[in-house]
C-alpha cells in the first residue's frame, strides 16, 4: 500500500531529528559556538541563566515555535503539527513572575514525542519534571501559574523570541549545562561536522596531557613567545592555526 507523501516526509525528518540528536551526544554547546567561530557561521545564544531542570541533560532538536499569552492552549496546538524530536520553544517574554508549563505540559510533550522544551521564562512542578525526565532548560522556577490572558498575535506559532532576537523552525537549538545555542537549519551540518573535528583533537591532547605532555608542550607555546618578542602583532590564534591547534579557534 502506497503511503501518502506527508506521511513519507514526516517519518524521514524523524529520522533525520534522531540522527541530530545522535550527533550531538558527544558534544557539548562549546563545542557548537566554537566550531562557529572557525567557519564564521552566525549563532544565537541564549542570553546567561538558562538551566536544565535536570543537571546533565542535553537537548538537539529543530525549534517549535509557541508564544504564551497566558493559556496553555497554545502549546497543545503547536504538538498538533510537531515531528518526532522537535523541541518545543517557548517565549514567555522572559517572565519571572509565572511559571509557563508544568508537569502535564511535560506529559504532553514527552506523548508527542518531542525531544524536549527550552523557554524564555520559568516553569514549575520542578519534583514532578525531575520524574519525569524529559529534557527542559527555562530560567528557574515559579509557584504561580498564569494570572493573565492576553491577545494571541497572528505569529503566535511562527516565531518565538529568546531575548534579543527570534528563532522559527528555521533554527535548530543545542541546549546543556553550559547554556542553549540556535543556529540556521541549513548550517547545522557543516556546524557539527567541524565541532566533531574539534572534539577529536582536544580529546588529544587532554590524553596526552594525562601521559605526561604538558598542553604548553603540544601547542609548542614558547615557540609562539619567541614569535612574538620579534613580532608584537603575532597573536596566540594565528599561531595556532599555523601548527593546527584547537583551542579558542
Amino acid at each position: 500500500m502506497e503511503r501518502p507523501v506527508g506521511e513519507a516526509v514526516e517519518r524521514n525528518r524523524a529520522v533525520n531529528n534522531r540522527d541530530l540528536a545522535s550527533a550531538f551526544g558527544d558534544l557539548s554547546t562549546p563545542l557548537v559556538t566554537d566550531a562557529a567561530l572557525r567557519l564564521k557561521v552566525s549563532i544565537l545564544i541564549a542570553p546567561h541563566g538558562i538551566q536544565p531542570v535536570v543537571s546533565g541533560r542535553r537537548l538537539a532538536g529543530p525549534v517549535l515555535p509557541a508564544k504564551h499569552f497566558g493559556s496553555v492552549d497554545i502549546f497543545l496546538e503547536a504538538m498538533e503539527s510537531a515531528d518526532p524530536g522537535d523541541v518545543l520553544v517557548i517565549d514567555n517574554g522572559g517572565r519571572n513572575n509565572e511559571g509557563c508549563i508544568g508537569d502535564l505540559m511535560a506529559l504532553e510533550a514527552q506523548a508527542a514525542g518531542l525531544a524536549g522544551i527550552v523557554i524564555w521564562g520559568t516553569h514549575r512542578d520542578t519534583p514532578e519534571l525531575r520524574q519525569i525526565g524529559l529534557p527542559i532548560f527555562s530560567y528557574g522556577s515559579c509557584p504561580s501559574g498564569p494570572q493573565r490572558l492576553d491577545l494571541r498575535s497572528d505569529d503566535a506559532l511562527r516565531v518565538a523570541r529568546f531575548g534579543e532576537f527570534e528563532v522559527t523552525r528555521n533554527n535548530v537549538v543545542f541546549a546543556d549545562d553550559d547554556g542553549c545555542v540556535f543556529v540556521a537549519l541549513e548550517s547545522v551540518e557543516q556546524l557539527l561536522k567541524a565541532a566533531n573535528g574539534i572534539w577529536q583533537t582536544e580529546r588529544k591532547q587532554a590524553d596526552r596531557i594525562k601521559d605526561g605532555e604538558t598542553l604548553r608542550q603540544q601547542l609548542r607555546f614558547s615557540d609562539y613567545l619567541k614569535k612574538r618578542a620579534t613580532n608584537p602583532s603575532q597573536t596566540f590564534r594565528q599561531h595556532l592555526r599555523e601548527i593546527g591547534g584547537a583551542i579558542e579557534e
